[in-house]
């Protein structure tokens, strides 16, 4: 195969190997033609694969300027320049980007993508107007609240940083997550192999974007419908929100899915993927029980448990942290549980196993109540919340690990903190933007 390197080198550079945003299908076409047998193919995909991220290591950072003037080092993008694979960035169509002197507006939500290999990276983010007010909220991927309501006032140029993780269903070769159909069409985002940023908010204005590769540590996410990142309004979980409520020095990737069980989850590989990633350090947050209920098998309850025991003893075989979390309520479940024996039971490993715990079934039923007749304001349906009701459910989460000894905690932003789910946010004072995108399909699971 060193052969099969080196050719692979040459063609890499002809075509422009020292720019990371390089024509990905024309590389492999050409180098194909010298070498076309089906494992010399597979070996130069994983060439490339190691060649861009070491490239992104080389390189340090990719830098984007949105205004009409070109700015030293960076890549000017005009307003008309749309996303292609070939080019490896752009604007998503859909939005009449205004471009100014230094920095790119819009009326309306629009999205910018990059064509980057599967990690972890940095996001750095100037925003504001030379002349006037703005306010931008920033969402990755498949509507991860990574910024919220960032203002800014006439003249003022403020610089945020966010880590954003990618992934890609491969695990290894032949070996891949089994995707559901609608991962691969509308939640294909979540899966594919760029960055897509949306940009929203009463007048989102940015003014550049830059890119590195993040050597930060993980905080995985498995769960169902009620964790997942939800790809279309008015759908939200509270997986998709807790980027908002940590600094950025580690990143979160949610593998949770609509519908899933433990069992369904482990038979579609998904926590294959995330165990081949997973590095010392690391950590991994596991809600399941509204799907895992269902399963009317005599030992569903006690093959729960031992799934649960699995995984935690495989986190710990990696170097990671497992931290459990009981599912919320359902909202009848302001009135009486709805959920079984599986808080329970997840209580009860946590204990057994020396797990940090985060009580979100209690919490949550401290919050329905609270709300009281504005609990309606928090739900989708009879499960699934909106965006206010993930929001708060986040908080939980987050001031769950902020109230229990781990190393997690230190990487939550102040104001979450203390956050008492018995004394909610006002539903009028929440200002999270819907995106674009709306479905009245309602996701798998209940």
């Amino acid at each position: 195969m060193a052969l099969v390197g080196a050719v692979c080198e040459a063609e890499y550079t002809s075509i422009g190997g020292s720019n990371m945003f390089l024509a990905e299908d024309c590389f492999l076409a050409r180098a194909s033609s010298v070498f076309d047998s089906m494992k010399t193919r597979i070996f130069m995909a994983a060439w490339l694969k190691v060649a861009m991220v070491s490239l992104a290591a080389e390189t340090n950072v990719f830098r984007f300027s949105f205004g009409t003037e070109p700015l030293a080092s960076f890549t000017q993008v005009r307003s008309t320049k749309m996303y292609d694979s070939k080019n490896g960035f752009g604007f998503e169509s859909g939005a009449n980007i205004d471009t100014q002197k230094n920095f790119a507006a819009c009326d309306k939500p629009f999205f910018f993508s990059v064509k980057l290999p599967e990690g972890n990276f940095r996001i750095r983010l100037s925003l504001g107007d030379d002349a006037g007010e703005s306010a931008t909220t920033v969402k990755a991927e498949a509507r991860r609240l990574m910024l919220e309501n960032m203002r800014t006032v006439n003249g003022e140029i403020a610089t945020h940083e966010i880590i954003v993780n990618l992934r890609t269903p491969r695990i290894s070769i032949g070996s891949a997550v089994r995707l559901k159909d609608r991962e691969k069409q509308t939640e294909m985002v979540t899966w594919d192999d760029k960055l897509t940023l949306e940009f929203n908010g009463w007048r989102p204005c940015v003014r550049t974007v830059e890119i590195m590769p993040a050597s930060v540590q993980t905080v995985f996410l498995a769960g169902d419908s009620t964790v997942c990142d939800q790809s279309v309004e008015p759908w939200n979980s509270w997986g998709q929100m807790l980027p908002r409520f940590f600094k950025p020095g580690v990143a979160v990737a949610n593998y949770a899915q609509s519908g899933e069980s433990i069992k369904s989850s482990l038979g579609a590989r998904r926590f294959e993927k995330i165990f081949s990633v997973m590095k010392p350090g690391d950590w991994l947050l596991i809600q399941f029980g509204h799907n895992d209920m269902k399963d009317r098998a005599t030992d569903a309850l006690k093959t729960y448990k031992q799934n649960l025991q699995r995984l935690i003893a495989e986190t710990r075989a990696k170097g990671g942290t497992p931290l459990l979390i009981t599912s919320m309520e359902r909202k009848a479940g302001v009135n009486g549980p709805t959920l079984a024996g599986y808080p329970d039971t997840v209580r009860a490993v946590a204990k057994d196993e020396n797990v940090v715990l985060i009580d979100l079934n209690a919490m949550s039923v401290k919050l329905y109540q609270a709300l009281g007749p504005n609990l309606g304001r928090a739900f989708q349906d009879g499960t699934h919340h909106n965006n206010y009701g993930s929001y708060e459910l986040a908080k939980c989460v987050a001031a769950g690990i902020a109230s229990v000894k781990n190393d997690l905690a230190k990487f939550l932003v102040d104001d979450v903190k203390s956050f008492d789910p018995a004394h909610p946010d006002a539903f009028e004072n929440f200002a999270v933007p819907s995106s674009p995108t709306f479905s009245g399909t309602v996701p798998e699971g209940n």
